[in-house]
């Protein structure tokens, strides 16, 4: 879906009530890692893994991907259905023609600039999970997703970015690549 959206700076956070250490409040262990959701293949799939301390699962305000990694993967994996929707960008650029292969893992720490107000300052890789293999709406299950990106871009699909100043994005704003 096509749309123009807003982006805002966010303030840093304040403590407020009680603290709690959130060693205390997360191990780092997830014993259930699927939601409950009647009428899905994982419902009962429970998983053991080890996660970093203090992280979870989105890493950044921002998940930016290019058309260019979604041509990329697809031409990697031809038999497969990659679509957008597998990853839940927030924002997603269409990259000139000659722009290929995973262009946006060359924007880490760069500032990206979209339209006349917003900047977006590319910090890190977009690990992707298993969630992106799953079947939802119009798109079968498909573990050939997750696997060709861990084959061919050590799992990752798209970059992370924070807001440095915000503003409103339009359909077909250019973009501009500030190192």
């Amino acid at each position: 879906m096509k749309r123009g959206v807003t982006l805002a700076v966010t303030q840093a956070g304040r403590v407020s009530g009680v603290q709690t250490p959130l060693s205390v409040a997360w191990t780092g262990q997830s014993e259930e890692y699927w939601p409950d959701m009647e009428g899905r293949d994982h419902k009962n799939t429970v998983t053991d893994f080890s996660l970093p301390s203090g992280t979870f699962f989105d890493g950044a305000m921002v998940h930016l991907l290019t058309t260019a990694t979604l041509n990329r993967l697809q031409e990697l994996y031809p038999m497969g259905c990659v679509d957008l929707r597998r990853f839940r960008p927030n924002l997603v650029v269409e990259t000139r023609v000659g722009e290929e292969g995973f262009v946006e893992n060359s924007w880490i720490g760069c500032t990206v600039g979209i339209g006349e107000k917003v900047r977006l300052k590319i910090t890190a890789p977009c690990g992707r999970c298993v969630m992106t293999t799953l079947a939802q709406e119009g798109l079968p299950k498909d573990a050939g997703i997750l696997r060709t990106a861990v084959q061919h871009n050590h799992g990752h699909v798209g970059v992370y970015a924070t807001v440095v100043q915000g503003g409103a994005i339009r359909c077909g704003d250019e973009i501009q690549l500030d190192p």
